[in-house]
């Protein structure tokens, strides 16, 4: 007998043994990876979030204490007193003595390049401390810097002085002119006695 090969037919033949039906479950398993995938989405967006904030924080953090260092290094300090070797001078916010140098006028530091290494300027503006009646004022060096004065004198402190209350730079003839201790009346305070100290290698600094 003849197989009927028209088109109705190849659709008979076909029937229910022609077709592949998916493997078990097969039909599920893109609701469940989908439903994955998103929970995956959530869970990053999650992280991203709290990542995002604990930087935020951090960065706050950070910036303050720039900030509080910053302040600590930079200008708008006090100027203060301290009695050594029985003058009262004035010493920087740390206690350390500030010098005038001979040479300078009220409106010029004559102490710059090698010698402001060794004498750094006190920089301004600065404000009066207990006990420190005189002018406090400020003026543009040479290098672009705001140095602070006082009755008309550059301020500077000396390198060799390690400790407050030390005065190592009082009476030596360095860098051109002599350097004194800044007492409370602006005048320079008394040379020490000792011959050493006054000469250019009294403070181990023959510059």
């Amino acid at each position: 007998m003849e197989q009927d090969t028209s088109w109705p037919g190849r659709v008979r033949l076909a029937g229910p043994w022609g077709r592949r039906r998916p493997a078990r479950g097969a039909e599920r398993r893109p609701g469940r990876m989908g439903r994955l995938a998103s929970a995956a989405l959530v869970a990053a967006a999650l992280v991203v979030a709290a990542c995002g904030s604990s930087s935020t924080s951090s960065g706050g953090g950070a910036g303050v204490a720039s900030s509080a260092g910053a302040g600590g290094a930079s200008p708008g300090t006090t100027v203060k007193t301290a009695t050594i070797n029985g003058a009262t001078v004035l010493t920087n916010a740390k206690g350390f003595t500030v010098y005038s140098f001979a040479p300078d006028t009220p409106t010029t530091s004559r102490c710059n390049g090698q010698c402001a290494k060794y004498w750094p300027p006190v920089k301004g503006p600065v404000t009066a401390g207990p006990g420190v009646p005189g002018t406090l004022a400020t003026i543009t060096r040479s290098d672009g810097l705001t140095e602070a004065t006082y009755d008309g004198h550059p301020l500077y402190t000396y390198v060799a002085d390690t400790a407050p209350g030390q005065a190592k730079g009082n009476g030596l003839n360095l860098s051109g002119g002599v350097w004194h201790e800044v007492t409370t009346s602006g005048a320079a305070a008394p040379s020490p006695s000792s011959g050493g100290s006054a000469s250019s290698g009294g403070g181990g600094y023959g510059y």
